[in-house]
C-alpha cells in the first residue's frame, strides 16, 4: 500500500498545512530575510497539491479565508485581540476538516486534529499576539528618525541581516555584504526595513 492510499497520507497533509499557516502568521508580523516566506510558501504549496489527490469539504476553504480575513483586521485593528483568536479558530476549524474521506469522514485523526488545534490556538494567542502587541506599544515617536543615523551592523547584511541604531534592533538590507561590527547609514526606510549603506568611520553612536 502507497502512502497516498495510506491513512497517514492525509494526516502528514494536515501537519504540512498547519505548519504552512504558522509560518506565514510569523512571516508576516516579523518581515525580515524572506525564509520565512518561501517556507511558508513550500508548506502552502505542498498541502494545495495536496487538494488534488484527497476529497475536500469546501466549506473548510470558506472558513480558511475567514480565518485569514481575521488575521488581517487583527493586525489593522490595534486595540482588538479578538480577532486574532477568531482567526486562530477559524484556521484550526478550516485545517482539521478540509480533507475528507470517500465515505465523507474527517480524514484527519481526532487526537492530532485537538493536538495541533491547542497549540495553534496557544502560538496565536501568546507568540503572534505578543509580537503584534510589541510592534503596537512601541514609544509613539517617529520611526524615520532612522534615517540619516550610523548603526552598527549585528548580523551580516547579505543583502539583508540586521543593525543596531538608536538603542534598537532592525532589519535592514545593503546593497554592499557587510560584516558585523561594521558601519551603516541609515538612507529610508521600508515600513520595519531599513535601507542601508556602509560607511567608513572609526567611532560611532548607535545610542
Amino acid at each position: 500500500m502507497s502512502i497516498l492510499d495510506s491513512a497517514l497520507f492525509p494526516n502528514l497533509l494536515y501537519l504540512v498545512l498547519v505548519a504552512g499557516i504558522w509560518l506565514a502568521a510569523l512571516a508576516v508580523i516579523t518581515p525580515g530575510t524572506g525564509v520565512l516566506e518561501l517556507l511558508a510558501l513550500v508548506a502552502l504549496a505542498g498541502a494545495g497539491l495536496g487538494t488534488t489527490i484527497l476529497p475536500l469539504n469546501l466549506w473548510s476553504l470558506v472558513v480558511l479565508a475567514a480565518g485569514v480575513v481575521c488575521f488581517i483586521l487583527a493586525l489593522r485593528m490595534p486595540h482588538s485581540q479578538w480577532w486574532l483568536a477568531a482567526s486562530a479558530v477559524a484556521l484550526s476549524l478550516g485545517s482539521v476538516f478540509l480533507f475528507r474521506l470517500e465515505n465523507g469522514c474527517m480524514a484527519v485523526h481526532p487526537l492530532l486534529a485537538l493536538g495541533a488545534s491547542l497549540l495553534t490556538l496557544g502560538y496565536f494567542w501568546l507568540a503572534v499576539r505578543s509580537t503584534v502587541m510589541t510592534f503596537r506599544t512601541r514609544p509613539s515617536i517617529d520611526p524615520d528618525r532612522v534615517i540619516g543615523k550610523t548603526g552598527e551592523v549585528r548580523t551580516p547584511l547579505d543583502p539583508t541581516g540586521s543593525v543596531y541604531v538608536l538603542g534598537e534592533l532592525w532589519t535592514a538590507r545593503c546593497d554592499t555584504p557587510c560584516e558585523p561590527g561594521g558601519a551603516v547609514r541609515i538612507l529610508g526606510r521600508e515600513g520595519l526595513l531599513l535601507l542601508v549603506k556602509p560607511v567608513e568611520t572609526d567611532n560611532f553612536d548607535t545610542k
